[in-house]
């Protein structure tokens, strides 16, 4: 499928037992909506509930200004990353969208797409899956968390991981 940005990437999920899950995704047409403090929140809410509700513990996270980081672990067989990322983007869009509604925002206007002729839907995430690298050993697990915690540091957003 074509999307104005380009072809929409798929992407497969491999929903392994025990297999931690090094996630990436980003904002619409890669743009730095994650700068808004009240976004983050709302995204820190929504992972929240998710991995509660889809069975999932949270390893590791970062949110970038563009794009978010997140090592999970499923807790069940049943758990399934295309699920969790659904009960993450889903609610933390519309509640996104709420706010810039009643703010008045302008960015509300910039991040409404055109679907098809005729239908306009609001976008806060790319659309596709993302990235999904599923992690096996706690080499890889300890790895990705460093990376994810690392980002922030080489991209000068701050000086240490702990920040």
């Amino acid at each position: 499928m074509q999307t104005p940005l380009g072809p929409r990437k798929r992407i497969k999920h491999f929903d392994l037992p025990r297999s931690v899950h090094e996630l990436t995704f980003s904002c619409y047409g890669g743009l730095s909506l994650l700068e808004d403090d009240r976004f983050k929140r709302l995204l820190s809410r929504a992972i929240d509930a998710a991995v509660v509700q889809q069975q999932f513990h949270l390893l590791g996270f970062v949110y970038m200004p563009e794009h978010v980081h997140l090592v999970v672990l499923p807790l069940d067989e049943s758990a399934r990353v295309a699920s969790l990322l659904y009960a993450i983007k889903r609610p933390h869009s519309y509640r996104v969208k709420k706010v810039l509604q009643q703010t008045g925002d302008t960015r509300l206007e910039q991040l409404m797409v055109l679907e098809r002729p005729g239908r306009r839907v609001f976008r806060f995430w790319q659309e596709g899956g993302g990235y999904d690298r599923n992690l096996a050993s706690g080499k890889t697990i300890l790895a990705a968390i460093h990376y994810a915690h690392a980002n922030p540091v080489r991209r000068g957003l701050c000086s240490s991981p702990a920040q």
